[in-house]
């Protein structure tokens, strides 16, 4: 008579079963410590949660309404009131320093860049708008492309073109995007790398045809394209 043999139905419910049996004897053994990392992470996240409601997000709310009157001597060119306050209402510099860590510090920090980009104090522009963070559509890329107006204004062009191109391509923004590419693309031409900024000037005309710059875009890839030549 042949020996029967084992299952394999009844080998990999043995598996099972051994795998749960050292599970259950590691958490046994192991209680004190599976209950106090567990209970820190409950801990931690309460206070996260709690932080993120009982403080941070009233601080923002505070901020925002201590800088509506900064925003209002910024959209007003006012640029060293919007700064440093009038003595009755906080400037952006104020918002910054005292309530540092929340989203409208941040938003002043951009204001800040701006700011000091029209005031011509480009070494402190910059130092604002780097510490702005943003992925607004607009916003981002806005802030991109000051800093390059600052390194430009610095004479420091290399620096401004890589910014311009990140401007340009930090979103597919079908208004902001050609702004920067022309940009980097007329600084190209003036380093006299004509290939890059035909390069250029061949993504506005192909990517943003309803784009003001892409109106005259033409003129640029002729000029671009003659220089190759010569």
């Amino acid at each position: 008579m042949a020996k029967k043999k084992k299952e394999p139905a009844q080998d990999g419910l043995h598996d099972i079963e051994n795998a749960l049996t050292r599970t259950e004897q590691f958490i046994e053994d192991n209680q004190k410590i599976i209950t106090t990392v567990v209970a820190v992470i409950v801990l931690l996240v309460s206070a996260y949660l709690g932080y993120r409601r009982f403080i941070h997000t009233p601080r923002n709310q505070e901020a925002m309404a201590q800088m509506f009157m900064a925003e209002r001597y910024f959209e007003a060119d006012s640029f060293n009131l919007a700064l440093y306050g009038d003595g009755n209402y906080l400037g952006f510099l104020d918002i910054i320093d005292d309530y540092g860590m929340t989203r409208a510090a941040n938003l002043a920090s951009y204001y800040s860049g701006i700011s000091y980009l029209h005031l011509g104090q480009y070494e402190d522009a910059l130092e604002y708008l780097k510490k702005f963070k943003s992925k607004d559509e607009m916003l981002g890329p806005i802030s991109q492309g000051a800093i390059g107006d600052a390194y430009l204004e610095l004479g420091e062009t290399p620096e401004a073109i890589d910014q311009y191109l990140m401007a340009a391509h930090m979103k597919d923004n079908p208004f902001l995007s050609p702004i920067y590419l022309m940009k980097a693309g007329q600084l190209l031409e003036e380093e006299g790398d004509y290939e890059k900024a035909l390069k250029l000037y061949r993504e506005i005309e192909t990517k943003y045809p309803e784009s003001t710059e892409a109106r005259d875009i033409e003129k640029f890839i002729t000029r671009a394209t003659l220089h190759l030549e010569k």
